[in-house]
């Protein structure tokens, strides 16, 4: 495979198919109110280092910050963003930036905070995003205390000096989650939700980011590298936004929504496409033919050629897995008006902040529980979040190639 491969060409012709940004429109349409709310502000971004946080800084840098502080769990993540942002022509980077490689959720990071703050934008996309994090007492507990119990704490020390702008990331499968991640999501929804009351709160959900780290569509690219078979689910339809939309998308939530707003991409149905048909569509780019197989045995065993490849697509049958996307659900107010590209959803809060505070530490006693298994929290879960019907087969992605 060529080092030189074309990725944003790729998914211009056959992901998003889209050569401009969907943004495009809004960005231009509200450029004087970005600029004034971002240049000479002081920003902090957690879990900067990843797909999604990192192209929030792309896009956040043209409107020249003066302060950037960058935090993520991943030291290499980090030192490669600073590597990728130095090193890129004309490229903005404010005198004042520095990286942290720590946990939003350390007492570290509190102190940080407490001495380097106030900051006017604070942006946090450090999420467990994976329905494969999924499995047992113990990933799902990593899962909700990064995603619910740890935002809640953040959402506490900001409150105690609000920034003018502060955005969470969330997922499309907040809405109607079929699985412990997006019903953890959709908590965090509502923390977001109750704390717009006392500091300027927004959210959105996504559609999925064209080979983001960790993507399915990502791992074609490392599996060719390595000269493996391609794997892919041949029923599971999604939207698609590219990297750089995606840090746009939440660029223009977090400046311009409304305190307790959850914004979304205004994408439509015969958009969708099936990961088997990206791993089609790359197959050709790279010029190869792909080899159908019918197990992932036969998959293992049969060897690239210089015009071939093995790829292994089969029907999904993991836990947690919903056939279709949909950013909000039907008793939800909605707004397809105020931006060109983007729909918002009026949150409507279930908690207020003492609610929130006190889910927390219903949670937490839950979790003290040495003999707790899945569906305890599972059924907790459900108890908390109504809209929560869970997907349970018994197979994770873990069991798959």
């Amino acid at each position: 495979m060529s080092t030189r491969f074309d990725l944003d060409g790729f998914l211009a012709r056959h992901v998003t198919g889209r050569s401009e940004s969907m943004f495009a429109a809004d960005l231009a349409a509200h450029d004087a109110e970005l600029r004034a709310a971002i240049e000479g502000a002081s920003v902090l971004v957690i879990g900067g280092a990843g797909t999604i946080g990192s192209s929030f800084i792309r896009a956040l840098l043209p409107f020249r910050p003066a302060r950037l502080v960058v935090v993520d769990l991943s030291e290499n993540g980090l030192t490669e963003l600073t590597r990728d942002l130095r090193s890129t022509p004309g490229q903005f980077v404010p005198d004042q930036y520095l990286t942290y490689p720590i946990s939003f959720g350390d007492a570290v990071f509190e102190r940080m905070l407490r001495a380097s703050g106030p900051f006017d934008i604070v942006a946090h996309f450090a999420a467990h995003k994976h329905v494969r994090s999924e499995k047992d007492r113990y990933s799902i507990e990593a899962m909700v205390e990064n995603n619910v119990l740890s935002t809640a704490r953040l959402l506490d020390l900001l409150a105690e000096f609000p920034p003018k702008h502060f955005f969470c990331v969330s997922t499309d499968k907040a809405a109607n989650p079929a699985n412990v991640m997006g019903a953890s999501k959709k908590l965090m929804e509502e923390a977001v939700l109750a704390y717009s009351s006392v500091l300027p709160a927004t959210t959105a959900r996504f559609a999925n980011v064209a080979f983001s780290n960790g993507s399915l569509p990502a791992g074609f690219l490392e599996r060719i590298a390595k000269g493996q078979p391609l794997s892919a689910p041949s029923d599971v339809r999604r939207y698609f936004v590219s990297p750089a939309e995606s840090g746009q998308l939440c660029l223009l939530a977090c400046i311009l929504g409304a305190p307790g707003d959850i914004l979304f991409p205004r994408l439509e149905e015969p958009a969708m496409l099936t990961f088997s048909s990206i791993a089609d569509a790359l197959l050709a780019e790279l010029g190869y033919t792909p080899v159908h197989c019918s197990t992932e045995e036969e998959a293992r065993t049969t060897p690239p050629t210089d015009t071939t490849w093995p790829v292994y697509y089969f029907e999904s049958d993991t836990s947690g897995e919903k056939s279709f996307e949909e950013f909000h659900t039907a008793d939800e107010d909605v707004d397809l008006e105020r931006f060109a590209a983007l729909g918002v959803v009026h949150g409507r809060a279930s908690y207020d902040v003492a609610g929130i505070r006190s889910l927390r530490d219903e949670l937490r006693t839950l979790f003290s529980r040495d003999d707790l298994p899945k569906d305890a929290i599972v059924s907790e879960l459900v108890r908390l979040v109504p809209t929560f019907q869970h997907v349970e087969t018994g197979k994770s992605l873990d069991q798959k190639m």
